[in-house]
């Protein structure tokens, strides 16, 4: 993906995203993003290819190797988007509050341009929160017209793994760049967006304004989506069938 994907959603007199451009150096960092746009997330971003390539985790990465992220591979992102943090206004493209959850650097194991365009990226961070060894695989596309956007964040087991992990836990929610909490970054706007949006499945495809879809409710869709895979492939039935498969 270039930058024109993300120029052409915003609108920069409205928001204060930087524009950017397409880099010709590489600093090989990374940056997780958690933000509270019409669902909460986590936004996780490689530099590389003088971009920053981004994927939303809906859950947030895991340093748990039994958790299998679903990671929404989203357009190209500047690089001067690394330490964005604030609030995108209402009406805008992924209008809420953006926090630097963590930052670092990271190292290709491998080939990275050969292995993104496989669908199988693996990597090493070096971050204060996300450390060890990871990788990005891309899903077999279930739905019409999803052009290869699923991928599952997985953590490999090293030295860093914490079973349990979470993402967000109350003792996570702060920014690694000002010490501030999701809600001190939002101020009182960010106060009623989470009293709003509770429960998290009040995070729906409609807006409030009529019932026309809003401009990020792909996420919530996505996420409904794989839940429900996931329940039907757990199920006793859904296991004995596989076996069967597998036999024969």
């Amino acid at each position: 993906m270039a930058l024109k994907e993300y120029w052409k959603k915003r609108d920069f007199k409205q928001t204060p995203e930087p524009s950017g451009k397409v880099l010709k150096k590489n600093a090989h960092r990374f940056v997780v993003q958690k933000h509270h746009a019409s669902h909460l997330h986590f936004d996780f971003r490689l530099e590389m290819e003088g971009v920053l390539k981004s994927w939303a985790v809906p859950k947030g990465p895991s340093l748990d190797p039994a958790d299998k992220r679903l990671a929404m591979h989203v357009e190209d992102h500047p690089v001067s988007y690394f330490d964005f943090e604030g609030t995108i206004p209402e009406g805008n493209y992924g209008a809420g509050t953006v926090m630097v959850w963590d930052l670092g650097t990271w190292e290709p194991l491998g080939d990275a341009h050969e292995m993104l365009e496989k669908g199988d990226l693996k990597f090493r961070l070096k971050g204060k929160k996300l450390k060890g060894d990871f990788v990005l695989a891309r899903m077999r596309s279930r739905r019409p017209g999803s052009k290869g956007t699923e991928w599952l964040m997985i953590k490999k087991r090293d030295e860093a793994v914490q079973p349990g992990f979470d993402a967000n836990s109350a003792k996570l929610d702060y920014s690694v760049l000002t010490k501030r909490s999701l809600a001190e970054i939002g101020g009182d706007a960010e106060s009623r967006r989470w009293q709003s949006n509770r429960p998290v499945a009040n995070a729906t495809s409609k807006s409030r304004s009529g019932g026309k879809k809003s401009k990020n409710a792909w996420l919530a869709d996505a996420i409904r989506k794989h839940d429900q895979n996931a329940v039907k492939t757990s199920t006793p039935s859904a296991k004995k069938k596989a076996a069967q498969k597998k036999a024969a």
